[in-house]
């Protein structure tokens, strides 16, 4: 009898949310990595590559909207959503087998919280990057839209819930750079977004304090994250980790300067 209540319940449906800009080159594999979920909803910000054909193959609900942040553009993804619990994820992010396996089981049985946290792990350089300031990388993506929404500036935004969070045990696998230059290039635009955020926010920074947060940061993630023990990759990582620091930090006493 037991057995049989439990087949009857109803399981959570859930909608897959993901916004996009230009990603046909990875898109197809992260629709494929969530065709379980009972939607998949896709908001584009007018792309001009093959991304819309690509998700409405796919069998992608596909709507379009003019970018407008990042914070403000998951916002209008999740109030589209058709359902109340939502997988957030990226068109450069993958659901792993065991991570949707663990993902079905508890749905299976109702959530007990308000929402969850997944660890994140990263593909660079030819090898996961578990270790550095990369790793676990804890990102809250599957939650309640009733209870949570995205917050944040104009980079690294968040989502907040009201209510308990709890935590997955398998990755979200993310294929995030192509090679070093992507990397770079990345490095570039997030430190700018960061500068502005921070100024605007009216915080300073003197000469010697992106000098000190940087050498810190490099042995946060290559000693004290054991990024050593990731070869060339957590070198690289840890370096560039550090690179992002210092150049955050000096662009924003350029902006001081300047404004």
């Amino acid at each position: 009898m037991a057995a049989s209540l439990r087949i009857l319940l109803p399981v959570t449906p859930i909608s897959a949310v993901l916004i996009t800009l230009n990603e046909e080159s990875r898109l197809a594999a992260a629709l494929e990595s969530v065709r379980f979920c009972d939607e998949v909803l896709v908001l584009d910000a007018h792309s001009t590559d093959r991304t819309r054909e690509i998700a409405v193959a796919a069998g992608a609900r596909v709507l379009v909207r003019a970018w407008d942040g990042f914070t403000v553009q998951r916002n209008h993804a999740l109030a589209a959503a058709r359902h109340d619990w939502v997988l957030a994820v990226d068109a450069d992010e993958r659901v792993t087998p065991a991570l949707r396996a663990e993902i079905e089981a508890m749905r299976a049985g109702g959530f007990a919280h308000a929402g969850y946290r997944i660890p994140r792990v990263v593909f660079y350089l030819g090898r996961w990057i578990r270790g550095t300031d990369w790793y676990p990388d804890p990102q809250l993506r599957l939650f309640d839209r009733r209870r949570g929404r995205w917050t944040g500036g104009l980079v690294h935004e968040s989502v907040r819930v009201e209510g308990p969070v709890g935590r997955l045990r398998n990755e979200l696998e993310h294929h995030t750079y192509e090679d070093i230059s992507d990397h770079l290039k990345a490095i570039d635009r997030y430190t700018t977004l960061w500068a502005r955020q921070a100024h605007a926010e009216g915080r300073r920074a003197g000469p010697l304090d992106g000098c000190a947060a940087s050498m810190w940061a490099f042995v946060r993630n290559y000693v004290v994250r054991r990024g050593f023990l990731l070869g060339d990759a957590g070198l690289t990582v840890s370096t560039f980790n550090a690179y992002y620091t210092y150049a955050k930090m000096a662009k924003l006493r350029e902006l001081a300067r300047t404004s």
